[in-house]
């Protein structure tokens, strides 16, 4: 009987089902042992050991695999490799009729090929060869068992990823993960926008942030880094433009009043030359401010705006004045997206007095000291405008009013009482209460940022030409949460998130200065004389927190305003954070500074995490409905308290945050007379250490009437219209603009 070729006995070894599998899992696997295999073919030891041992040993005979000594596992023979490959061709052939067809990123229907799977993972994730082959095998396999008309990219990737996971491959699926949002969330998403009176550009940079937050925390920050933000022990500001521009920038007008706004910048094709009168010059700050928006997060500012234009309205009457601003105001309140902030300046200031006034066409023309009558003509105007513009109020631009000595005289109340009717009837505008030594060389935004001129010690170099490269909270009440009621564990957890603070803020700074060598911030980075425009070493890191009231009514069970040692408990808590951080400023082109930062719904993103975590038993917050906690302020915002109370105890925590702090000053929502607000604020500034302040109040506008009202109406006491009715909350550092249609629940 002539004797079987070798040919038909190898396929007759594989002509066992179970045998084949084994094979497979060997070469998608790599080496397996006895009880591996085992597992995987779902056998049971007490029963089918002795048909497993005859399937192994046949395949051992045959020379298809082969057993790893040292390892004690079984792993394919080079024969045992080709025969699988071979099975996975005819597989194919035998798919071909029926290719699965798939709908790619690229908008266009392809057939699928498991290679493309494999090149994916090698080039994004940097996936072995090999194993990025296994992958896409096993990824090929499931595939081909579903019963649909076409696939998807993020379908197969989902598959790819969930056998990632199943491998302990956890490094490789965070590589490869695809960013973006599912249909249901882009629902709300819009849904929410057209409910908070935003528009469809809006819907786009939010979806558009949504994406880039997933990046930057599952690609740029660190594991622990983004673990502390996503679980709530910290929260990141502004993620979704993280690993793209800075958060705030501090404008020097007479950079460009000198030499115009140059071509060369990749975002611009035609150069302007100096402006030769106060429209061209207040036009050139337009354009600055559209410029920068690109390449800002949050918030511009143009300090020392009079002083800077005062050179410009030589020979101009009040009128030709008045109606420049006025086109100037609308036109940012229209064009610029952003907050922008105007420092108004009552008197000049020693240090600028004496520098070299740029006038038109670029020329110096005398010194700043001399156009003091010039600079209080462009006050009143401006103050006047905003009066003027409409009924309304107008929150883009502020205006902050920079209170020093000398502006206390009585030479200046009346430009001061007209200050004042703003408050009264438009709720706007903010004080900078400049009359402490330390305060003399600073610059406020009005969300609070606080810029003075002790980090390098040149006033320019710290106030003009930076700002603020981002923030990060705190959650103290988690933190004190977590130490189980340990004070001092409570101490040494936030000086552990205090670095994971610090150690986040370096590597926006180490990522924004990529951005820089990648050229995509072309307009912050032109020169200026040699050097950027933008100094970016010289941008403030923020370090703020939340719920300061609410972790000592946990420690103490008392608010801060119930007694002394609970103000002295805050007060210690604060002051830690402020010591513990002086360490990090030592390192080179690290200006970290802690601050009362403004931010709501980080306030409730996080009592609401705590509240999940511990419960509302546990978790001190003052509306159990809508858990949050105090953001910006020491004192909650509405308690009743004295005005005196109130600022003694604020500005304790200004002189400890001197990155960022701001005390909003509830007013009574009935008209109220400038001239004795104005002897308040006269007051403040003489008498308190409060850095930045405003007033603030409730108001309703309808816009059938085009009537401001006092107070939250439901329906216009003048024309009874409930549907044209907005109703403006002071919401930390602004308000909150809602129609009164809309639930505030």
């Amino acid at each position: 009987m002539p004797r079987e070729p070798l040919g038909v006995k190898v396929l007759k070894a594989v002509s066992s089902p179970i045998r084949l599998k084994i094979l497979d899992f060997l070469m998608n696997r790599g080496p397996l042992s006895y009880t591996e295999i085992m597992n995987l073919l779902k056998l049971k030891p007490s029963r089918d050991a002795g048909r497993f041992a005859y399937h192994l040993k046949t395949l051992l005979k045959m020379d298809l695999i082969e057993p790893d000594i040292e390892k004690k596992k079984y792993r394919l023979t080079s024969l045992g490799r080709r025969l699988v490959e071979v099975a996975e061709e005819i597989q194919e052939s035998a798919y071909e009729r029926k290719k699965m067809l798939v709908r790619t990123s690229r908008l266009s229907l392809e057939y699928f090929e498991r290679n493309k799977i494999a090149e994916s993972l090698i080039r994004e994730a940097g996936v072995p060869a090999d194993l990025a082959q296994s992958i896409a095998r096993e990824t090929e396999r499931r595939l081909q068992k579903l019963r649909t008309k076409y696939l998807t990219a993020p379908l197969i990737r989902e598959f790819v990823n969930a056998i990632l996971i199943e491998r302990g491959l956890e490094e490789y699926r965070h590589k490869l993960t695809r960013l973006g949002l599912p249909v249901y969330d882009v629902n709300l998403l819009i849904d929410s926008m057209s409910r908070s009176l935003k528009d469809v550009e809006s819907v786009h940079k939010a979806a558009g942030d949504a994406v880039l937050e997933e990046y930057a925390l599952l690609n740029i920050l660190p594991r622990d880094i983004a673990d502390a933000h996503i679980s709530g022990s910290i929260h990141i500001n502004n993620l979704g433009s993280w690993v793209l521009k800075p958060n705030a920038a501090l404008h020097d007008l007479r950079c460009f009043f000198e030499d115009g706004v140059s071509g060369g910048f990749r975002i611009l094709k035609i150069s302007r030359g100096p402006p030769n009168n106060l429209e061209s010059a207040l036009s050139i700050s337009l354009e600055i401010l559209k410029l920068s928006s690109r390449e800002i997060v949050e918030e511009q500012s143009l300090d020392y705006f009079n002083l800077f234009l005062a050179p410009f309205i030589s020979g101009m009457n009040r009128v030709e004045i008045e109606e420049s601003l006025r086109r100037f105001l609308i036109e940012v309140n229209h064009l610029v997206p952003e907050r922008v902030s105007i420092g108004i300046e009552l008197y000049p200031p020693k240090f600028i007095s004496k520098e070299p006034a740029v006038g038109p066409e670029g020329r110096t023309v005398g010194s700043y000291g001399d156009y003091f009558e010039e600079s209080m003509i462009l006050a009143s105007s401006i103050v006047k405008v905003m009066l003027s513009l409409e009924e309304r109020p107008i929150f883009n631009p502020s205006l902050v009013i920079k209170l020093r000595k000398e502006a206390l005289r009585n030479e200046f109340d009346q430009l001061l009482i007209d200050v004042h009717r703003l408050v009264v009837e438009k709720g706007t505008p903010y004080f900078a209460n400049l009359l402490p030594e330390s305060q003399r060389e600073v610059s406020y935004t009005s969300s609070g940022l606080r810029f003075a001129s002790d980090w390098t010690g040149d006033w320019e170099l710290d106030t003009l030409r930076t700002g603020s490269m981002d923030s990060i909270l705190i959650n103290l009440p988690r933190a004190y949460y977590d130490s189980d009621g340990n004070l001092n564990r409570f101490f040494r957890l936030l000086r552990e998130r205090l670095e994971i603070v610090t150690r986040a803020l370096e590597i926006k700074y180490l990522t924004l200065k990529q951005r820089i060598r990648e050229g995509l911030l072309p307009f912050l980075t032109h020169e200026e004389n040699g050097d950027p425009y933008y100094r970016l070493e010289n941008a403030s890191r923020l370090v703020g927190f939340v719920g300061l009231n609410e972790a000592v009514r946990s420690i103490s069970g008392k608010s801060i305003l119930d007694g002394d040692e609970q103000l002295k408990m805050a007060f210690e808590i604060v002051n830690m954070l402020r010591k513990e951080l002086e360490s990090y400023i030592k390192t080179p082109e690290a200006r970290y500074a802690l601050s009362m930062i403004p931010n709501r719904e980080a306030a409730r993103r996080l009592a609401e995490l705590d509240v999940e975590k511990y419960g509302l038993a546990k978790v001190k917050v003052k509306d159990r409905r809508k858990p949050s906690y105090t953001d910006m302020t020491a004192v909650p915002i509405g308690e009743n308290i004295s005005l005196k109370d109130y600022l003694e105890i604020e500005e304790k925590f200004h002189n400890l945050s001197a990155g960022s702090h701001l005390t909003p000053i509830p007013i009574e929502n009935k008209e109220k007379d400038a001239e004795k607000l104005l002897l308040t604020t006269k007051d403040i500034v003489k008498n308190y250490k409060v850095g930045l302040f405003t007033y603030s109040k409730n108001m309703t506008y309808c816009s059938s009437c085009n009537k401001l009202l006092y107070g939250t109406a439901l329906k216009c006491p003048l024309c009874g219209s409930v549907k044209t009715i907005i109703h403006y909350i002071r919401e930390s550092e602004g308000y909150l603009i809602k129609p009164a249609t809309t639930s505030w629940l």
